[in-house]
């Protein structure tokens, strides 16, 4: 879908794009391609693609995958892909609603989507709950940086953890802002993710890692420890944190994702 199509479907409905709903519309052919190779798509895979705006990406998707499923929040558009793609399986709903209150299996899905930028988050760390077999998604670069950090980087916290618990980043590139419409006054960039062969936590261990890094990086500039005793008795913590090799000094950014794993398992056997 070139740019001049874009103009001409929302000039001729008189829909005007809010910044609310995030809509900053990917139109470069190129980069639309390269997400689209990213996702390795066959026509086996099932798709969730949330936020599709006018259907661009959705073209493709539809083009290559077995089955589409679209969520779109805004029900302008959402009868414009229904013109446009009647075979699609298209749902007006907000979709962070949608994932927080329906029980949907997504593990042999692949969620392939230019997220709204607002929502982006808190939607890819709902998915985990059940994680597709992969995400190809675009996001802001800020959070893009987040979701590849590394224990010691500054961007490095608990978006980090939630999400790379269980999928591994494989690579990412940026996307120019005039390749949206209208352009974004953020930079962007697309994040391939895919899900770990094998999980490095038990299922029923994830609510005892989420309470965990979430009380760590609660306050940044203190030592994890003293944070962790808000929730914890001393003696297990000091016993965990020694078994470990950890340092009582030490904060939670400088803690890798195994370690806290590690930690997570013995404060649960323990």
């Amino acid at each position: 879908m070139r740019l001049s199509e874009m103009r001409q479907i929302l000039d001729e409905r008189e829909i005007k794009l809010t910044k609310s709903l995030g809509q900053n519309f990917l139109h470069d052919g190129n980069q639309l391609g390269r997400i689209v190779e990213l996702a390795e798509l066959s026509n086996k895979d099932r798709v969730l693609e949330i936020g599709p705006g006018l259907g661009p990406l959705t073209e493709l998707l539809i083009e290559r995958a077995g089955e589409v499923l679209a969520i779109e929040k805004d029900k302008r558009l959402c009868e414009v892909l229904q013109e446009r793609f009647p075979q699609l399986q298209l749902l007006h709903a907000d979709a962070l609603d949608y994932l927080q209150t329906e029980s949907k299996d997504w593990r042999e899905w692949k969620l392939v989507a230019n997220l709204p930028y607002s929502v982006a988050s808190p939607i890819i760390v709902e998915l985990c709950e059940a994680p597709p077999m992969m995400m190809v998604a675009t996001l802001q670069l800020e959070v893009v940086k987040r979701l590849v950090a590394k224990a010691g980087s500054s961007d490095y916290g608990l978006l980090t953890l939630l999400v790379q618990l269980h999928f591994e980043p494989r690579t990412h590139f940026k996307i120019p802002p005039g390749c949206f419409f209208p352009p974004p006054d953020v930079d962007s960039a697309c994040i391939k993710l895919v899900r770990r062969k094998s999980p490095l936590l038990a299922k029923d261990a994830e609510p005892l890692f989420r309470k965990l890094v979430k009380r760590g990086f609660s306050q940044r500039r203190k030592m994890m420890m003293k944070l962790l005793k808000q929730d914890w008795p001393g003696e297990p913590l000091h016993a965990a944190f020694a078994k470990v090799g950890l340092p009582e000094t030490i904060r939670a950014e400088q803690v890798d994702l195994l370690t806290f794993v590690k930690l997570v398992e013995i404060l649960q056997t323990g």
